[in-house]
């Protein structure tokens, strides 16, 4: 199936799914993801593709990586209301807020995914498959769209669906994975791997204390702005970089049976000893070549023999890390870790 054809059955297939969410929609009470992007509150409702007043970019400082997509961020938290930052770890947001995460390759828009806290219990999870036009996007099927656009050397990004989306939010306690104290935090890394410039007019911690929209305050959090504190800046900025791409599951609290080390956003401030915890954590999974048992987190001495790397140069399904929504290596992360187990902790 060739690119205008393959481009064709999606739009009428997203067409079909539109008008049937449509439908589905009208006698349903509950609130559910809109047809359209263009209904979701990103845009005014006079102007499309202008952002709505009140919608505000941000751009966490350690970026996911998918692919090498470039991606924009918005966030709307609702007039008056404030997120609950009582658990500094896990901030809890106001019914209303919505997120917005726009996927671009090789210059065109591709999806758009949707995060929005409808009520005090639900979370709904969207994602919208760009026309061809670019001029709106049409809400994917629950199960995602496989090969929506072309990563070259035979791979193709898949737009994911609502069971995707959970599968890293999670179904308990979602919310957004890159808007924390860390990702906001004034003292941004520099040598943030993949990192973004902060533009004029984002949010940031800052911004969210100084105008009343953290409760309680964090004051503090302005005064010593979160960093991952380290002897080395190229530990900062790999801590940075896993926390970011697999700290969502290496967690106590993260779905998974994961035991090591914490790689959390807020489990990462004290870098050298988390470095240290997991220069010593044995992995279940075996790295190839390595006897029975031997296989580390990281291997200082046989930087080749760390799991991590081995499983992030890896993309067969059973190996591969993150499990999730890459099809690329990431080589510009894989050769900053590489050269941090050489240069820092071969020394040590």
């Amino acid at each position: 199936m060739n690119h205008r054809t393959r481009a064709a059955t999606i739009g009428l297939a997203l067409v079909w799914v539109g008008a049937l969410h449509a439908a589905v929609r009208s006698v349903e009470q509950e609130p559910c993801a809109p047809a359209l992007l263009s209904e979701t509150g990103l845009w005014e409702a006079s102007r499309p593709g202008a952002i709505a007043r009140g919608v505000r970019r941000f751009s966490p400082q350690y970026p996911l990586w998918s692919d090498g997509a470039a991606k924009a961020r918005w966030v709307y938290l609702p007039a008056g209301t404030t997120i609950d930052t009582t658990n500094p770890a896990d901030w809890e947001f106001p019914v209303g807020t919505k997120f917005w995460k726009e996927f671009t390759f090789n210059g065109r828009k591709v999806e758009t995914r949707l995060i929005w806290r409808a009520a005090a219990d639900r979370w709904i999870f969207a994602t919208y498959a760009w026309n061809e036009e670019q001029t709106d996007a049409v809400l994917a099927p629950a199960t995602g769209i496989p090969g929506a656009a072309d990563l070259g050397g035979g791979k193709r990004h898949d737009i994911p669906g609502e069971i995707d989306c959970q599968a890293c939010h999670g179904t308990t306690r979602s919310g957004p994975l890159g808007f924390n104290a860390l990702q906001l935090s004034t003292d941004r890394d520099p040598d943030a791997i993949h990192g973004e410039p902060l533009a004029p007019g984002m949010i940031t911690l800052a911004t969210l204390e100084q105008e009343g929209r953290l409760s309680p305050a964090r004051p503090e959090l302005v005064a010593a702005p979160p960093r991952i504190r380290a002897a080395s800046p190229r530990t900062r900025s790999v801590l940075g970089y896993l926390a970011a791409n697999c700290g969502t599951c290496h967690n106590p609290t993260g779905g998974t049976s994961f035991t090591g080390p914490s790689l959390k956003h807020s489990d990462v401030s004290d870098g050298d000893d988390v470095v240290a915890r997991m220069l010593l954590f044995a992995t279940t999974w075996q790295v190839p070549g390595q006897p029975e048992g031997a296989s580390r987190m990281l291997n200082a001495l046989e930087p080749d023999a760390s799991a991590i790397l081995a499983r992030m140069r890896s993309r067969r399904p059973s190996s591969q890390m993150p499990p999730l929504a890459t099809q690329l290596r990431d080589e510009q992360a894989i050769a900053a870790i590489e050269r941090w187990i050489a240069l820092d902790l071969g020394r040590k």
